[in-house]
């Protein structure tokens, strides 16, 4: 409808009873009007990125997510690596993994490793404790859609133990990952992680460390409340010095904080992914929580059908219910 600037009077003066059909055309047009000019920024994620020879930083709104080592890092030129997550942050921007830590400088931030790389009989390094190991990153992308940011990256694994016959190092495994960011949604975070491992060797296979804990894998060396909590979908997990059967999400949130300061991170095996997806080596103080794949027996990796191994991090803040992390997790793909 169009309002004539010499109607305006006579409409204003029109008794309310009479003006509300105009009126709520007039409510009506504003609403579409609003609209049009929300509309372009519906779907268009805050989530930004930058890269620079170190890695990539990730950002939402301006505050920091993560960021994801692409260079190699040493302490005092020991415990060598790259291709890991540090620092992961909570929804309001504190840092929540360590790096180099004192009591066991090869565990860093979010990181996905193995104690035994075996081709044949020979071990190759042990990827886990970063020696004679060196992840060749060849490429890295990051693309966006929707509420979704996507980090990939393509990993040679070498090692100075597996050479040409030249002397060269030769590439024996291809890594294809892909880290999925989403945008904050009410009061958490979900990050999504897909690890490819296709065998550039013939008879080539992984596994945990070669004793009764059998650790490796997914794994977050997190920062840890004093009164650490660790719970999955059936109440409380107690930690042991082996695995324990924790189903097939762990959350990690501390047991004083009280609903009002509440936070955690839950630590997600997909229902695709290989393994059992219950056997967790989880600690209190000084250590990573490990979601263990494949456990001390070694597996083979195929040349011709990868690996596909999928985990997710849920960070959130406030207080979640079982059944809560319960539904998220059955809605992961």
């Amino acid at each position: 409808m169009t309002i004539q600037p010499g109607n305006f009077v006579r409409w204003y003066s029109v008794p309310l009873m009479t003006s509300k059909p105009f009126l709520n055309k007039l409510i009506k047009h504003c609403f579409y009007f609003w609209l049009i000019l929300c509309f372009p920024l519906i779907g268009i994620s805050q989530l930004t990125f930058t890269e620079s020879d170190q890695g990539i930083e990730i950002k939402e709104a301006g505050n920091k997510v993560l960021f994801y080592q692409k260079a190699i890092k040493t302490a005092d030129g020991g415990f060598p690596r790259n291709n890991y997550i540090h620092p992961l942050y909570n929804l309001n921007g504190t840092e929540l993994t360590e790096d180099f830590p004192g009591d066991h400088p090869h565990h860093r931030g979010v990181f996905w490793a193995w104690h035994q790389i075996i081709v044949g009989t020979l071990p190759l390094g042990d990827a886990w404790e970063c020696r004679d190991f060196i992840w060749n990153i060849n490429k890295t992308d990051v693309s966006s859609k929707g509420q979704t940011l996507k980090l990939f990256i393509s990993t040679q694994w070498e090692s100075p133990l597996w050479l040409t016959k030249e002397g060269t190092k030769k590439p024996f495994l291809l890594e294809n990952t892909t880290i999925s960011i989403h945008a904050k949604e009410h009061n958490y975070r979900i990050i999504n992680f897909e690890i490819s491992l296709l065998a550039l060797e013939e008879d080539l296979s992984i596994g945990g460390s070669d004793d009764e804990k059998g650790y490796g894998g997914f794994s977050v060396r997190m920062k840890l409340p004093k009164s650490v909590q660790f719970s999955s979908f059936n109440g409380i997990v107690s930690p042991k010095i082996n695995a324990v059967q924790g189903g097939n999400w762990m959350n990690i949130t501390s047991s004083s904080n009280g609903m009002k300061n509440a936070s955690g991170i839950v630590i997600i095996s997909h229902q695709g992914s290989p393994g059992s997806k219950q056997s967790w080596i989880l600690r209190k103080k000084e250590s990573m929580q490990n979601c263990v794949y494949p456990g001390r027996k070694p597996v083979p990796v195929s040349t011709t059908d990868p690996t596909i191994l999928k985990y997710s991090l849920l960070i959130y803040e406030g207080f979640m219910t079982g059944q809560e992390i319960q539904s998220i997790y059955e809605k992961l793909k």
